[in-house]
């Protein structure tokens, strides 16, 4: 969206201070209002998935405040330092497309370790998807995650994760209902998009049901699947203007960079190939590299990407949200699956977090607010069992 001077405004992080200074308006005007600023319930889906995760992520850290003073922001004083707080009580995130500066390389890195790519025929540029994938074991090994029981989560033991998370939410969508049925081997899947209705040959998972419990989950057959009924992205997925000449994708690109630039590759493999004369992003234009041009102090696009990623203040002094419920569709091709069950890894670790609801939704896209009601009955009984703040208050 360009500016009326034909700036290009609301670049990283401004989305996320904005919705810090609406917490800190609501704080400083608690006491005016029904309910309880303390009982604060933040939702969103796609890009509003990731805002709401980074603000319940990064609850009252001090590096937001150079910014919420910059644009009046409550509850900061003349000194620039924080007086009202912003950290929330719950978060429900649907599909959060999160963890830009390594999205790339967790997409690619999915969707070329079994092949995927190459089997649906959404293999553009092969050389470009295995280049940016090779990246990614590293990344995931340093993130120190570990599953429930306790085993190490690292690019090896990955898309067994998933597939353990793919298993648990076929088996909860069976329990949940009588009525609830999935196609045996060699069955159809009736999808319905957009008005149109097409059917999938179930080859993948073979479903005992009698029982209700999975038998098996082919995972390369399964990741075919999700790339069928929905066309995999470009390489790379997110940051991928002025690369290869595009200069009119609706990729992330355009969160970053200054206000006077249309946008400002964000990642190493963007940056370094970069081939769009005059854009000012990438080595073409600056004849740095990325490690060159994120060194200099007076760069910012690498604190661009920092300040909206949840996985950067998870586990860290800044005061995350005690209550998450997160979920992401078993079949969304919009985000790489490994992006949000490491958040829900990284959530599990953080002592400050008390209530973490995550799960694969069973056969839903890349959408939201498909459950409703199971969502609004678990913000009821987190806040049950939170107790009453406003009776807190007055004891005091």
């Amino acid at each position: 969206m360009a500016g009326a001077d034909g700036s290009a405004p609301g670049k990283a992080p401004a989305a996320v201070v904005d919705a810090k200074a609406a917490v800190r308006y609501l704080r400083l005007n608690d006491a005016a209002m029904p309910g309880s600023a303390e009982r604060i319930v933040i939702n969103g889906t796609s890009g509003g998935g990731a805002l709401v995760s980074i603000l319940g992520a990064s609850g009252n850290s001090a590096e937001y405040d150079p910014y919420l003073a910059a644009i009046g922001a409550a509850g900061i004083d003349a000194k620039g330092r924080s007086t009202l707080r912003d950290d929330v009580f719950a978060v429900n995130a649907y599909c959060p497309i999160t963890d830009l500066g390594n999205a790339d390389i967790a997409y690619e890195w999915l969707y070329n370790v079994l092949g995927t790519r190459d089997a649906v025929g959404s293999n553009p540029s092969p050389a470009a998807a295995k280049e940016i994938a090779a990246k990614f074991a590293a990344y995931e090994n340093s993130l120190g995650l570990r599953n429930p029981d306790g085993s190490r989560l690292t690019a090896a033991t990955l898309l067994a994760a998933v597939k353990k998370e793919v298993v648990a939410s076929a088996e909860t969508y069976l329990k949940a209902d009588p009525a609830h049925t999935i196609p045996p081997l060699g069955g159809t899947f009736q999808i319905t998009s957009q008005g149109t209705t097409k059917s999938y040959v179930n080859d993948w998972i073979d479903v005992d049901a009698a029982t209700g419990k999975v038998r098996s989950v082919d995972m390369t057959k399964y990741l075919a699947f999700v790339a069928t009924q929905a066309t995999l992205k470009t390489t790379p997925a997110f940051d991928a203007v002025g690369v290869d000449g595009n200069t009119t994708s609706g990729t992330e690109t355009d969160l970053f960079g200054p206000p006077s630039q249309k946008y400002l590759n964000y990642t190493e493999y963007s940056w370094d190939h970069n081939d769009v004369a005059g854009d000012g992003s990438g080595l073409d234009d600056t004849g740095l590299t990325w490690d060159q041009y994120t060194a200099k102090k007076s760069t910012t696009v690498d604190d661009q990407a920092h300040l909206i990623d949840p996985m950067d203040f998870i586990g860290t002094r800044a005061d995350t949200a005690p209550n998450w419920y997160v979920r992401h569709g078993t079949r969304d091709r919009d985000t790489a699956f490994t992006v949000s069950v490491n958040l829900d890894r990284a959530l599990a670790a953080d002592p400050q977090v008390k209530n973490l609801d995550y799960q694969l939704a069973w056969n839903q896209p890349h959408a939201g607010n498909y459950d409703v009601p199971e969502a609004m009955a678990w913000i009821a009984e987190a806040v049950r069992k939170a107790g009453d703040p406003l009776a807190a208050r007055h004891e005091r």
